[in-house]
């Protein structure tokens, strides 16, 4: 059911440092086995650059897999000692610079050392960056002014293409490296084609030009790339809130502060209050509130108690706890999220997959019209050789698709990112884009719509004595749910209960201060002849409302009843009437009776409830539903629902945290209980479907407007680079607006 990762093609046009986040997984997770070579790739962020490495090194066949994590530019190779030098120089030949990140790592350390660094490392990087090309563009201006105001010497048109020339490399260096590159392969991608018009404009005497827009292009490129790190790393901010280090318990009962990694499963750990909790634990002395949202998205803080779990990253608000820690720091369900989210970013969508068919068609062509226009005009037009080789540079750079490329994994990105600040986890693009066709949802009742948890909701006395006591200590010395239901709900003293004695499947009896009492079911209270016409309408209305009753006799009477129901979510109702508001039939599929899965449907406005349903009756009914309304999704519980969500288009998983088999079995997790997050699930997927399609046509229109002016002589190399730069960033801030959603 889960999407594939699938092979990068490496097809599509893609630029330099504002490209798609996309990665393949050869070998399990996208993780490295023990004992990989690891590199880091700066220049390679993009999908079109891993399938660049990839073809570099498809001759070898030494090497056993590869590990792309393109938002760290890490690359871990699986391969015999004796080809991996040849491989690293044949990545070399493609225009990279592969550098050792450590030797002979385990599977998580590249991830875990790469993320801990890369803000730093991109700051770092930006600054460096933005300092040698604020110098190119000083120099290009240089150039502008040589060109424009010296006399028309030979000494200083040399000058003035010298400074040009220097700008050229500053800016354009890494640019040339991929674009000779990908020449050499007989492939064409952004920066074969920049390579081609700064190239041929120094040639034809436009060296002033040539190195403007080369600077431009790159500093451009720079702040893209800026802006994409800001899309792919902002679920990574997630990881900052887990504290580095935890006080634990020693052996001699001292507490002392040590690194969260070196910290062992069972370790117990103390919280301060406005602490941040540093592992996934239970809590097992102390009570507090514990504001939960970095990992559910819930806004109201939640109560912790003894037996209770926490989660790394949470706060800590009211009061001093010690947990028993159930998880190690590199699989707590915070690093879960992050690395979920991570995989999923590398999940190509289909509309970028769309996107990456066009481009790899898209760029060709226009090299061809390129080519046609230098060569033809001079023949049919008559237009002089060196105005028509212009005209085709400045095709060139109108035509680099790199706004068209980078408007689609940015957005997506930038939703899933979003989606899991909300408490949201979506395992891909796919699943982002399909979202917004679901026409119905199938709901399971247990633990979905209803809490999962049977309650007392009604009691009543049916005799002169007073029954709650009674009641409740018998129900007290059960470990039946109903029971335990009962025992919580009843106000009143415990008293002692001799002869006690369960009734297996009918309920329990025992001695109350010397009297004879049963707590049981209809069936028990009938056959001992208890049953009288009035109760029996009583027991009847209960049932229909889908309550489990229960009742307290004594010898030759009844004295109480009590009703026990899983009571309705506080949010389904309203999620619910969200669904229905968005044009989405909601439907009820549960094993529970017919009656009781009417009942439930009612209270929460579900129209459609079918009980009595077997696992392999829910699938058959998903089939059903996707036959009369199409896209159907299945929420459940990810476990016991597994053939539906196998079945449904898209499953989702209620309750997500700290379950670790919902997170596996499902496309969308809702980290809480709260059914609501479905339909902004759904909402937001049709956001992201409508900024995609923006993206897509400001692309493609502000390229068409300028293509038709070059074709006619009205535009420069100057306009051309605005015109594509201006194109890709306003895509890029446009997809960075569901950040905010």
């Amino acid at each position: 059911m889960n999407a594939a990762s699938k092979p990068v093609d490496g097809s599509a046009a893609c630029g330099g440092a504002a490209c798609c986040d996309d990665h393949d997984h050869d070998v399990a997770d996208g993780a490295a086995p023990a004992g990989l070579a690891v590199f880091r790739i700066a220049a390679m962020d993009c999908a079109s650059e891993e399938g660049e490495i990839r073809r570099a090194l498809e001759p070898f066949p030494g090497i056993r897999g590869l590990s792309f994590q393109l938002g760290a530019r890490t690359l871990a190779i699986d391969a015999d000692p004796q080809h991996l030098p040849q491989a690293l120089e044949a990545i070399r030949n493609a225009g990279f610079d592969p550098r050792p990140l450590a030797a002979s790592r385990t599977a998580d350390d590249p991830d875990r050392h790469a993320h801990k660094h890369a803000h730093d490392d991109h700051d770092h990087v930006f600054g460096a960056g933005l300092g040698r090309l604020g110098a190119a563009l000083g120099l290009a201006v240089a150039a502008e002014a040589v060109s424009f105001f010296a006399p028309p010497l030979l000494g200083w048109k040399l000058a003035g293409m010298t400074v040009a020339a220097l700008a050229i490399w500053l800016a354009g260096l890494d640019t040339y490296k991929k674009g000779f590159g990908a020449l050499r392969q007989g492939r064409l991608n952004i920066n074969a084609l920049m390579s081609v018009a700064v190239t041929g404009a120094f040639l034809i005497g436009q060296w002033p030009e040539a190195a403007m827009v080369m600077a431009l292009y790159a500093i451009a490129e720079l702040i893209e790339a800026r802006a994409v790190d800001r899309a792919r790393n902002a679920i990574k901010g997630l990881m900052a809130l887990a504290p580095e280090a935890a006080e634990s318990r020693q052996a001699d009962g001292s507490w002392q502060s040590i690194p969260t990694q070196d910290i062992a499963i069972g370790t117990i750990v103390r919280i301060k209050p406005g602490e941040r909790v540093p592992l996934d634990g239970v809590v097992t002395a102390g009570s507090s509130a514990i504001d939960q949202a970095p990992v559910t998205g819930e806004s109201i803080p939640v109560d912790k108690a003894a037996g209770d779990p926490v989660f790394a990253g949470t706060v800590n608000q009211t009061g001093a706890l010690e947990i028993r820690v159930t998880a190690v720091a590199d699989n707590s369900t915070l690093a879960r999220i992050i690395h979920a989210v991570e995989q999923a970013q590398g999940a190509r969508a289909p509309t970028q997959r769309f996107v990456d068919r066009f481009s790899a068609i898209y760029t060709p062509a226009v090299f061809v019209m390129a080519l046609a226009v230098a060569v033809l005009m001079p023949l049919l037009a008559g237009v002089p050789g060196s105005q028509a080789a212009y005209k085709a540079l400045v095709l060139l750079v109108i035509a680099c698709p790199c706004a068209l490329v980078i408007s689609t994994p940015v957005t997506v990105v930038s939703g899933l990112t979003a989606a899991a600040r909300r408490g949201i986890l979506i395992k891909g693009g796919t699943y982002l884009e399909q979202a917004r066709q679901i026409k119905a949802v199938a709901l399971d009742k247990t633990g979905t719509i209803t809490e999962g948890k049977p309650r007392l909701v009604h009691w009543e006395a049916l005799s002169h004595s007073d029954p709650v006591s009674v009641g409740a200590s018998l129900a007290a010395r059960s470990d039946h749910p109903v029971s335990k239901a009962i025992a919580e709900g009843l106000p009143g003293q415990r008293l002692d209960v001799a002869d006690f004695e369960a009734l297996v499947g009918r309920g329990v009896q025992g001695r109350v201060e010397g009297q004879s009492y049963l707590l049981g079911n209809h069936r028990l209270i009938h056959d001992r002849g208890l049953c009288g016409n009035e109760l029996e309408a009583k027991l009847a209305e209960h049932e229909a409302a889908g309550r489990t009753v229960t009742l307290l006799a004594a010898n030759d009477r009844v004295l109480a009843l009590f009703a026990v129901a899983d009571t309705l979510k506080a949010s389904s109702s309203q999620a619910v009437a969200d669904l229905k508001e968005l044009g989405v039939t909601p439907v009820m599929l549960t094993g529970d009776n017919a009656s009781t899965a009417r009942a439930i449907a009612a209270q929460a406005g579900i129209a459609d409830a079918r009980g009595d349903l077997l696992p392999q009756d829910k699938q058959s009914a998903i089939r059903d539903l996707q036959r009369a309304h199409g896209m159907t999704a299945m929420v459940g519980d990810g476990i016991n629902d597994a053939p539906s969500l196998a079945q449904a288009d898209i499953g989702f998983a209620m309750g997500g945290a700290g379950t670790d088999v919902a997170m596996e079995a499902a496309d969308v997790v809702i980290m809480t209980d709260d059914l609501r997050r479905l339909a902004s699930t759904i909402r937001l997927s049709r956001e992201t479907h409508a900024v995609l399609w923006q993206n897509i046509a400001l692309a493609l229109g502000i390229k068409a407007v300028f293509l038709v002016l070059a074709v006619f002589g009205s535009a420069t190399m100057w306009m051309a680079v605005f015109a594509d730069m201006g194109a890709s960033l306003l895509v890029v801030a446009n997809g960075l607006r569901l950040l905010r959603a």
